[in-house]
């Protein structure tokens, strides 16, 4: 049976804002500047201020590895 954090997580659009990705892995929006830069979970950027979006498949892969 699905739990209410696993309803929350297919409610989400499939590309995720830089604060939406933080809410889903709990972590600092440095954090995930910084994983950027190493390669372990590759945003993309949108927009002429390069806004970092993030897919919801890789963040859901990121904690599975965990």
């Amino acid at each position: 049976m699905p739990t209410n954090h696993d309803k929350n997580l297919s409610a989400l659009p499939d590309i995720l804002t830089l604060q939406q990705a933080c809410d889903v892995l709990n972590c600092h929006p440095n954090t995930l500047r910084k994983w950027d830069n190493k390669g372990l979970l590759r945003a993309m950027r949108f927009g002429t201020r390069r806004d970092r979006r993030y897919r919801k498949e890789d963040v859901l892969d990121l904690i599975k590895k965990k």
